[in-house]
């Protein structure tokens, strides 16, 4: 059983949060690893959650994922270095959240970590993509041109600190039918394998994974 479901007990040892408790699962580290990243790249958008440059309140965006490094746990993503996400991981790189969801089957996944902005041209180059020009434009004047030595482009690496990976074990229709019957019997339905990755555990994998 994961860590997560333990806390999830009152004084009389009952489980508090019944779903966490019945869904969590925790297969070996390689496995909960090679599901997330394979989740990650088939879905590939999902949303960046930061914390204001200037305020106190949380703001989300959605952005395509670029690249993944150290065994597919660190994520890259493509942005404008003058965008007010780009100020608000500058002055809060600790508090960033990317979030991805499967709208058909339910399975989502949640990473949070440190951010970092990265400019340096030839790591920029390495993951450039022509579609950038659609979202920066150009502006006329030779050098702002979307081009891979846009000086407008930039990345965002986001070093994963702690990840939830929720897998879905059903399809629609069967997640539906046992959902329904849970509510009749006042059962929670065992649908979906909830995984946790910790601090520790991604460190380990990182260590091991230096690309």
């Amino acid at each position: 059983m994961s860590a997560n479901a333990t806390l999830h007990t009152d004084t009389g040892n009952q489980p508090v949060d019944p779903y966490t408790t019945k869904n969590s699962e925790d297969p070996p580290l390689a496995q909960k690893i090679e599901d997330l990243v394979d989740f990650i790249s088939e879905v590939k958008f999902g949303m960046l959650t930061t914390k204001q440059s200037s305020g106190e309140f949380l703001t989300s965006r959605c952005m395509a994922l670029a690249g993944k490094e150290h065994g597919g746990i660190d994520l890259v993503f493509h942005t404008n270095l003058f965008s007010g996400k780009t100020m608000d991981l500058t002055v809060h790189p600790r508090e960033t959240n990317m979030s991805f969801l499967d709208p058909v089957n339910g399975a989502w996944a949640s990473i949070s970590g440190s951010a970092s902005i990265v400019a340096d041209p030839a790591t920029v180059q390495q993951y450039y993509s022509p579609a950038l020009k659609a979202w920066l434009g150009d502006l006329g004047d030779g050098v702002h041109d979307g081009g891979p030595t846009d000086p407008r482009i930039g990345l965002i690496r986001l070093e994963a600190k702690l990840a939830t990976h929720v897998v879905s074990r059903k399809g629609m229709l069967g997640r539906a039918v046992d959902t329904v019957k849970g509510a009749v019997r006042g059962d929670v339905p065992s649908i979906n394998s909830i995984r946790e990755l910790s601090l520790e555990e991604l460190a380990e994998w990182r260590r091991t994974h230096q690309k």
